[in-house]
């Protein structure tokens, strides 16, 4: 068995009536040079000789008596793999819309605690011959990076697949009962005054170099530091108030899009900066466009949460969280694109500056400080008091994650492009994330159904803001 960190048991707090904590994808496929066709018979046994390289895809949760620990991953001895892979198919020709649509749903629904926590659907039915599988699993067992890994697995470099070891019949080890998971958790809790020294020595060194991110949110929380915004800031300030910064409910809507990297690189050569930053402001534009059409756009700028990995190479293909996360801002408050982008430049560098500060096992031990008990319902206590839509720490995250440059294929058909598909909560009804792939970058938006219902318009947005920047890398004076 293996035990949940804080960071891991966190995703499952936060889930409510209207919140879940699942993360997942969609691989759009085109199976014409298949050897044989993607069934779900086919794509069943896939998964099936793949298990024994993703272990947490047969385990389930074991909480520990009145949620004094953390809970573990425990191998499921009723493993049914049908459950966990499904199919469903569109009226053909179907269409982006009508697949964005029935993921929206699909990924709108929480996922049984009593068994694993996954589920894959085969999707067909698509224009275009294509097909599509849509994968979902709980954020307690993978972040961002480790998802990657997961789907790595389930990918070949050949249309023909590869070898893979033999496959051992599972043995499902004997879960703990009761009285030594009290016993576990009591030696765990012995420790806690070491832990609490150990955190506020980690604290007193971290929080100067803190100091000018988390001032501007205390003096929000205590009525101050309203000023004109006159100043174009580079660390993240106060967040303002958006149409996506409020309560959400269970439904989602989805959008899909699609750029190519070598733009995005022509407008980081010319600029001089990172394909993070280029992605940083077309987001910004794209919001600020949103904003104005809805007659919302604030006077100062949005801030953006940014998950980083702090995974090292010893924890590579492990499963779990390793991450943390920079505040930065973003520049919604300028009309010139070029301007957008230097910003996005400067704070991101700043962000970054102020979370490298942060030990990396800083969070984990925060987290994983607070039972499992009193972490839902301070969790349930923030929800209910809408803390987190009148005072947003930040207005929307916005992730980054690498992907193969080379093509890959799952049950013999060609991965065409692989959408994200991430988490909204209370007060944060908004979510990009971004995954590279052979030569483009695909953006996976997800909202809150009735705070943004027409999500796909800033989705073209980011499109247009790739074209306004290029127009801006051109008007460049050459160098030299």
């Amino acid at each position: 068995m293996q035990q949940l960190t804080g960071l891991d048991a966190s995703f499952l707090a936060l889930e409510t009536a209207n919140s879940t904590g699942h993360v997942g994808g969609v691989c759009v496929l085109d199976p014409h040079d298949a050897p044989e066709p993607l069934t779900l018979t086919r794509l069943t046994d896939l998964v099936a000789d793949r298990l024994p390289l993703v272990p947490v895809l047969r385990r389930k949760l074991l909480h520990v008596p009145l949620g004094i620990d953390q809970p573990y991953w425990v191998d499921d001895a009723d493993f049914d793999i049908e459950y966990h892979i499904r199919e469903l198919a569109l009226p053909r020709p179907g269409s982006d819309a009508q697949l964005t649509e029935q993921v929206g749903r699909l990924h709108a629904r929480p996922l049984d605690r009593s068994r694993p926590l996954w589920e894959i659907y085969l999707i067909t039915g698509l224009a275009k011959r294509r097909i599509a599988v849509y994968t979902k699993i709980h954020h307690s067992a993978i972040d961002g990076v480790s998802g990657a890994e997961l789907l790595t697995a389930l990918l070949d470099l050949t249309p023909d697949g590869r070898e893979l070891p033999a496959n051992q019949p599972f043995r499902p080890s004997r879960p703990p009962n009761r009285a030594t998971l009290a016993v576990l958790a009591a030696g765990r809790l012995a420790w806690r005054p070491v832990q609490t020294v150990r955190i506020a020595n980690d604290l007193v060194r971290v929080l100067p170099t803190l100091a000018p991110a988390l001032s501007p949110l205390v003096g929000s929380m205590l009525g101050l530091g309203r000023g004109d915004g006159g100043v174009i800031p580079t660390a993240a300030g106060r967040a303002p108030a958006t149409p996506f910064n409020k309560s959400i409910t269970p439904h989602r809507r989805l959008a899909f899009r699609s750029v190519d990297l070598d733009s995005v690189k022509a407008v980081k050569n010319a600029f001089g900066f990172s394909v993070n930053d280029v992605v940083m402001a077309m987001c910004a534009g794209a919001l600020r466009r949103w904003l104005a059409d809805h007659d919302a756009l604030p006077e100062l700028p949005l801030v953006a949460m940014i998950p980083v990995s702090v995974r090292d190479p010893a924890s590579k293909g492990a499963m779990g969280n390793k991450v943390s996360a920079m505040l930065a801002t973003l520049p919604t408050h300028l009309a010139d694109p070029g301007q957008r982008l230097t910003i996005s430049h400067g704070a991101t560098k700043i962000a970054k500056g102020q979370q490298a500060a942060i030990p990396q096992g800083l969070v984990d031990q925060i987290s994983d400080f607070a039972p499992p008990a009193l972490a839902a319902r301070a969790a349930r206590v923030v929800f209910a008091t809408g803390l987190l839509h009148r005072l947003p720490p930040f207005n929307i995250v916005i992730s980054n994650v690498p992907g193969p440059n080379i093509p890959v294929y799952l049950g013999g058909a060609k991965l065409l492009a692989h959408y994200p598909v991430s988490v909204i909560t209370d007060g944060l009804g908004l979510n990009i994330t971004v995954i590279g792939y052979l030569g483009q970058l695909h953006f996976g938006l997800i909202s809150c159904r009735e705070l943004v219902p027409d999500i796909d318009n800033l989705a073209g947005y980011l499109v247009d803001e790739l074209e306004l920047l290029l127009k801006a890398a051109a008007q460049l004076p050459a160098a030299g």
